[in-house]
């Protein structure tokens, strides 16, 4: 098994976040505002050829010309900052050279079973409707989980003038020939697992120390389970992925929401993987705008007690996860907090198309916070001492404020933009002259710098009602944290 080791802090952006291209990234990091202060970059996947949903809509996975190049990747290396990259297990676009080559050819196709026949899948299972797909009988899809509603798929024509109907979990647009959307690999293919092995190796070859498997739950499939997190066919996937990704020395990051109640992240971890900790942004807020440490410190001594390997955030490309905190705060107080962000002019994101079932709150975490500076350098300095590795997403770093104008131009389905504004270099001077963002720098220069953080190191948590304390020790050194919610002042020794 794969240890990661660096638990420097790492920079979470698009490729064409910060300037408009990752050269334009790599600059700025070179900057003396910038040095000592990153060990980590993850950069998000329009990196790859893709279509779709800001890059989650492989094409493939080699470098997206018009926004990276290799070169920009070592450089990276050469100031000693390592990468975490996407690898999507489920899905790939519609465009991708594999699904094209289904819809020219047919089944006369390689990769005829590289994505999933609905019909192939569901024979047996259901009936055939006059729309040509086969809808399944009740007592094999009531407990199902769909990300959207109605059934899904996307029917394909073919050059013969056929139809077919195929597995399709997230995104659809159907204007044939040039299909749009993201369709679910079917892992019974040979061909897909060679696809995963291969895809490995390439990200590998781009420098990559960690792996976010994305969407990896809704890869196994079976008639009458419950369609996310089949089990134990996940973790069988997951272990076949690790063994190709050994040789690599990649160390892998399952992405998955689930409610704290199901204690998912738990077993994640305990089966040897990193986990990210969706759980601290609502916390953080939480203990900020309540006045009080109960919940926020007893997850902190929960991750230390239980060894569990983290990446932690407050913002990230996707909105702020209301749906994982079930369990881990009463209810009552996770309404009072989607209430609140979004007063605050966050929006929220409902599941698969149904309403009052939250799942994240759309806004920059700044706006989340009201747009405090003091709870911002508080927030942060909370997160550069919570256990495990701290992820920054990069408007956070610059206090970005809720992009309501993005909003508008994306459209309908458009509410993540609001938290995915691409800053300018003149936006980036600007920002490097305020006090929140050198105080931030400051802040993660110090978690990175410190010798008291390190795999090791000694954690404990104390709260009191209205205060909390963590301290980081080993043999070599110590650093301390102590917050009064009360003033909302925090101090590092």
């Amino acid at each position: 098994m794969v240890i990661y080791m660096n638990l420097k802090p790492m920079l979470n952006a698009y490729p064409d976040s910060l300037g408009g291209t990752l050269g334009d990234i790599v600059t700025l990091l070179k900057k003396d505002d910038m040095k000592g202060v990153f060990g980590s970059f993850y950069i998000l996947p329009s990196l790859y050829h893709s279509d779709l949903d800001r890059g989650f809509s492989v094409i493939d996975y080699d470098i997206n010309e018009e926004l990276a190049e290799r070169d920009d990747l070592e450089a990276l290396k050469e100031v000693g900052i390592d990468l975490k990259l996407d690898f999507i297990l489920n899905h790939a676009s519609a465009q991708s050279p594999q699904f094209k080559d289904l819809v020219e050819k047919g089944d006369a196709s390689e990769y005829k079973n590289f994505f999933i026949d609905w019909n192939a899948f569901w024979e047996g299972y259901g009936s055939m409707t006059e729309e040509g797909y086969i809808q399944p009988d009740e007592t094999y899809i009531k407990d199902m989980f769909f990300r959207k509603p109605g059934l899904p798929i996307l029917m394909v024509q073919f050059p013969d003038g056929t139809k077919r109907p195929y597995w399709n979990t997230f995104y659809q647009e159907e204007h044939y020939p040039q299909y749009l959307g993201q369709m679910d690999l079917d892992i019974r293919s040979a061909k897909v697992w060679d696809f995963y092995r291969e895809t490995l190796a390439k990200i590998a070859s781009y420098g990559a120390s960690i792996v976010r498997l994305d969407a990896f739950a809704y890869a196994p499939k079976a008639p009458g389970r419950k369609n996310f997190l089949n089990e134990p066919e996940t973790w069988d996937l997951l272990e076949q992925i690790r063994m190709y990704a050994e040789p690599y020395e990649l160390t892998l990051l399952p992405e998955i929401h689930a409610a704290y109640e199901e204690h998912i992240y738990q077993t994640v971890a305990e089966k040897g993987y990193m986990t990210y900790d969706f759980f601290l942004p609502g916390l953080v807020i939480d203990a900020i705008e309540n006045k009080r440490s109960k919940y926020l410190a007893a997850w902190a001594k929960e991750l230390v007690e239980k060894k569990i390997n983290t990446v932690n955030m407050l913002g990230c490309h996707d909105g702020i996860p209301m749906l994982d905190l079930k369990g881990i705060l009463p209810e009552e107080d996770i309404q009072k907090l989607i209430a609140l962000i979004v007063d605050r002019g966050g929006m929220v994101k409902n599941l698969h198309g149904q309403k009052n079932v939250y799942y994240q709150v759309n806004a920059t975490y700044f706006s989340a916070l009201g747009e405090s500076e003091q709870k911002l350098l508080l927030a942060r300095a909370i997160q550069i001492f919570m256990p495990g590795k701290p992820q920054v997403w990069y408007l956070d770093l610059f206090a970005g404020k809720n992009d309501h104008e993005a909003v508008k131009e994306a459209g309908e389905g458009g509410h993540k933009e609001i938290n995915r504004t691409n800053l300018t270099d003149i936006q980036i001077r600007q920002g490097l002259q305020t006090d929140v963002v050198q105080k931030q720098l400051e802040l993660l220069r110090f978690r990175s710098t410190s010798r008291a953080f390190t795999e090791d190191a000694d954690i404990q948590i104390q709260s009191d009602g209205r205060k909390l304390m963590i301290r980081w020790s080993n043999s070599a050194a110590a650093a301390q944290l102590d917050v009064d919610f009360e003033t909302g002042s925090f101090v590092i020794s």
